[in-house]
């Protein structure tokens, strides 16, 4: 299957900032399933200050915006600019009080089925790290009975198999998928204890809970294909456990099911933070608005 995808993020700050510094994981690897045909990452409003990969092989693109920054000045993003990403510019067409910083990626990804297994594990972050507990997934009262359901998961791989799936399904069945409820801040705990999340929060409880029954899991972030809609609110995300036998292996604990050709992975790590496609530190600027426009496609 081939996957075009077109995702733009633009950044409004109320005045400009005084310097801002943003970590992409915008560009997908060939790998898993997947082999990318063509991809291209446009930065409007700030400059590429450098690329490689990370300790989980993820390809990272810094980028640095503000009064500060040599040669930029964040109000300098021109309203052509936010117009071809589909986004008004402004009551006055123009840019003079416009402070933004515009982010998009275009591209075609081929995939294949692989019944949600990744295979070995790659990267110089070694495997242990993905049993240790974050913030974002450290297990409180809420989980642990729900992890009291599970004994510990057998060495033999179809037994691990059969934890981990009646793991997401408990998950599912235990916090409905809400958006607007939770924010990326959002601890597994305080989703699981109020019944309720998005594919983030499925996510980190799974792996909270694969983790306390001793199995290396991790956060991944990409996008996903959906039967019945191109244009979506925001990219996606599931996790994977790492099982004897297979390596890693995919959940989407949100649609109760293994990821398939429809899925493109964009970034791995121990949690939202560590994978996000996003991550931001800025100083001045004032209030920040968020606007996504992202369309997922068959070609």
């Amino acid at each position: 299957m081939r996957i075009a995808v077109h995702h733009t993020t633009i950044y409004r700050f109320e005045r400009p900032a005084t310097h801002g510094l943003q970590r992409l994981h915008l560009r997908p690897r060939d790998g898993a399933g997947q082999q990318v045909l063509d991809w291209s990452l446009d930065i409007a409003g700030a400059r590429v200050e450098q690329e490689y990969d990370d300790h989980n092989q993820n390809h990272t693109t810094l980028i640095s915006f503000g009064l500060n920054a040599a040669g930029l000045n964040a109000a300098g993003l021109n309203a052509a600019g936010l117009n071809a990403a589909g986004l008004n510019a402004g009551a006055d067409g123009g840019h003079g009080d416009l402070h933004a910083v515009a982010i998009t990626t275009r591209g075609l990804v081929e995939t294949v089925d692989r019944a949600g297994v990744v295979g070995p594990h790659t990267g110089f972050a070694p495997l242990w790290m993905f049993t240790n507990q974050t913030e974002l997934t450290r297990p409180g009262a809420a989980m642990r009975a729900l992890i009291a359901r599970f004994g510990p998961a057998a060495p033999v791989c179809h037994n691990a198999l059969e934890v981990l799936h009646g793991l997401a399904e408990a998950v599912r069945d235990g916090v409905a998928y809400e958006p607007g409820r939770t924010l990326a801040t959002t601890t597994a705990e305080a989703s699981m204890a109020a019944g309720h999340g998005v594919c983030q929060d499925h996510a980190h409880i799974f792996i909270g809970a694969a983790r306390a029954l001793g199995m290396p899991a991790r956060y991944v972030s990409g996008y996903l294909l959906m039967d019945d809609a191109v244009g979506q609110q925001a990219s996606h995300a599931w996790a994977e456990a790492h099982v004897p036998g297979l390596g890693w292996v995919g959940f989407d604990v949100s649609n109760r099911m293994c990821p398939d050709a429809r899925y493109v992975r964009l970034a791995v790590g121990v949690d939202y933070r560590d994978a996000a496609p996003v991550t931001s530190v800025t100083q001045g600027g004032g209030p920040c608005d968020l606007a996504i426009s992202l369309e997922v496609a068959q070609q």
